[in-house]
């Protein structure tokens, strides 16, 4: 039997950490918390997490210079996943994020479905086979129309490139508006962007 995945969580709420411990704990995660970065830096090394959760906007430190230091901490060995929680994701610091080698962006308040599926996709490393479902249930279909969405496509766009009528092309938009359970396609898109279902 495989141990159980080692979350170390960074954030300097009180409430948002033990929502946050006490979801992911009920998962079956082993959960560390610490609420400002030099408690991290500190115990970082010793927990030796799976992978990372960290609010951007924590006191006394970014969370992008945390990563540059927790990279530093741990350099040698097999490279940390790394989730970014921020309540403003904008472009550039998203953009900033991944530079610095953040792998992952969500959006505060956490959804903790998300924040689960997030965290399998990089800690489950066996290759899916062939004919795996897509997450929540998607289809190729409905992963491809979201695509051509990010792209700026309206549906009348969508149906000529996929020679779909647009009713079907808006009837796998609403699909896969409610499997990701959101309420409007741009939600659908950026939720998908999110979990690298698809690209933006």
């Amino acid at each position: 039997m495989s141990s159980p995945i080692k979350v170390f969580c960074i954030e300097d709420d009180p409430d948002s950490a033990d929502l946050i411990r006490e979801d992911l704990t009920d998962r079956g995660y082993v959960v560390k918390v610490a609420h400002d970065f030099s408690a991290a830096l500190a115990t970082l090394a010793a927990f030796m997490p799976d992978i990372i959760v960290c609010d951007v906007n924590v006191p006394g430190m970014t969370g992008f210079e945390f990563l540059e230091s927790a990279r530093g901490i741990i350099q040698g060995e097999r490279k940390i996943p790394f989730i970014f929680l921020t309540g403003n994701a904008d472009k550039e610091s998203i953009m900033r994020g991944h530079s610095t080698g953040a792998d992952e962006y969500m959006l505060k308040p956490v959804d903790f479905d998300v924040l689960h599926t997030v965290i399998r996709k990089y800690t489950e490393h066996d290759e899916a086979p062939e004919g795996t479902p897509l997450p929540f249930g998607l289809t190729k279909r409905e992963v491809e129309v979201l695509q051509w969405s990010a792209r700026g496509k309206t549906s009348a766009e969508i149906s000529i490139i996929l020679d779909l009528g647009k009713r079907t092309v808006d009837f796998h938009i609403d699909n896969a508006r409610e499997k990701l359970n959101v309420a409007t396609r741009t939600e659908a898109v950026v939720r998908a962007a999110l979990l690298n279902i698809i690209a933006l």
